[in-house]
């Protein structure tokens, strides 16, 4: 693609688009900026609303794979692959997952991080390269992030996991996207020209965080990572996470401090075992086997160990 058409094709994107009359936004007051920023992410939220069928339909497909041991993997570069990162680096501590659950991928490696690495983005070779790495099965599931839609890293690995046979997910911010059209699910939220021109960190990133927070959190509820709204799979890896496994297992059983205590410590600090063992009166080890049984789903291990 010569860099005339490349620029035609730009112009044609939504979240391309210019907004004459921001043109002279330098000028303002700060507070003025800054309530207009807090305007047009306003709309954000109706944005993803309008997309939530789609969404609920990805959560679904991406449940039933990963309940078989696929692993979510996200695929995007610059800030679409950040925010993929980003997700996937919060599922560990947060559901206890295996980090090679969830995966992020970003074009140009971790370098790509916090630096622009030249020409990655463009490379859906590169998106091969990085996915052929993980091996991928028909039960793992590769979402590719672009505000553009056009992205070849995110467009060349949704193409090339759907080829293997994985499912795919396709999230853009422009409408007839290449990436939604090359993923069995596109999910397409279209939140309009950006504040600056093109800055696609802007609200198109935050429509993107708000549909990975999605697909992770809820896919995680469906495969019984939490009791109600409560994350009975965290990883008290720290003082904060410790004192916050305590107070789980307090406001799903009632127990008073000293029973938490000792059924954490009896549990070797695994919440759900914890809350298990005092809401059934079973030990330890039972406690651990009735949990396996029911694939780590704690409401269907109560509904075992009670009947």
């Amino acid at each position: 693609m010569t860099s005339h058409d490349l620029r035609t094709e730009l112009e044609s994107l939504t979240t391309e688009a210019f907004r004459p009359e921001l043109a002279e936004i330098d000028r303002l007051a700060t507070l003025d900026i800054a309530r207009l920023m807090n305007g047009e992410d306003g709309a954000v939220p109706a944005a993803v609303a309008a997309r939530l069928p789609e969404i609920a339909a990805a959560v679904d497909a991406v449940a039933e794979r990963m309940a078989r041991g696929g692993r979510l993997v996200y695929a995007g570069a610059g800030t679409a692959g950040r925010l993929g990162v980003l997700d996937a680096s919060e599922c560990p501590p947060t559901f206890n997952t295996d980090p090679e659950q969830v995966v992020g991928l970003i074009a140009g490696g971790p370098e790509a991080m916090v630096t622009s690495v030249e020409g990655a983005e463009d490379s859906p070779e590169l998106a091969r390269r990085d996915l052929d790495a993980l091996k991928l099965t028909p039960d793992d599931t590769v979402v590719g992030i672009s505000a553009s839609g056009r992205t070849p890293y995110a467009v060349g690995a949704v193409e090339h996991a759907r080829a293997l046979g994985a499912l795919t997910i396709g999230l853009a911010c422009n409408e007839n996207s290449a990436l939604a059209a090359a993923a069995e699910h596109g999910i397409e939220v279209v939140v309009g020209p950006e504040l600056l021109t093109g800055s696609t960190r802007l609200k198109a990133g935050t429509a993107q965080k708000l549909v990975l927070n999605m697909l992770s959190t809820i896919t995680m509820i469906r495969l019984g990572k939490t009791y109600g709204n409560l994350m009975v799979d965290v990883r008290a890896s720290n003082d904060k996470l410790r004192a916050r496994s305590r107070r789980i297992v307090s406001l799903a059983t009632g127990a008073g401090e000293e029973e938490v205590e000792q059924a954490l410590t009896e549990s070797g600090g695994e919440v759900k075992n914890a809350v298990l063992a005092i809401l059934t009166g079973v030990d330890g080890p039972t406690a651990a086997r009735l949990l396996r049984q029911s694939g780590g789903h704690l409401r269907a291990a109560l509904a075992q160990a009670a009947g």
